[in-house]
């Protein structure tokens, strides 16, 4: 687990990055029915990912060893009364930040952050 400052100090960059260079979502069937499931947009996933707060953190960073992404962070984050499992990594420099995915959760997430 990371210190909260260390997940604040990855979101603003994230953030900063997205806006610039903007997100490349991983082509994976759970995360394309999970657009379906909610009844989303595409567009709706970037919005929530602009909004990742700290509280919404569960775990990382974590080796990333497939797309060569950079270490992967694990945020959840409800939406319309469903929980979403995000994972995101910043990317290679110069490019867009990689959303590996983005889904119903499959089990309930832990959030170390979140007062209860």
């Amino acid at each position: 687990m990371s210190a909260r400052n260390e997940v604040e100090q990855f979101l603003n960059q994230f953030k900063v990055k997205l806006k610039v260079f903007d997100v490349v979502y991983i082509g994976r069937d759970k995360n394309a029915q999970a657009l379906l499931d909610v009844e989303w947009v595409p567009a709706v996933r970037t919005k929530i990912l602009e909004n990742l707060e700290a509280e919404d953190y569960c775990e990382g960073p974590l080796e990333e060893t497939i797309h060569g992404a950079g270490n992967m962070w694990v945020f959840g984050k409800e939406v319309s009364g469903k929980e979403i499992y995000i994972k995101v990594a910043m990317g290679q420099p110069n490019n867009s930040v990689i959303c590996i995915s983005f889904h119903l959760a499959e089990h309930p997430l832990e959030y170390p952050f979140k007062e209860s």
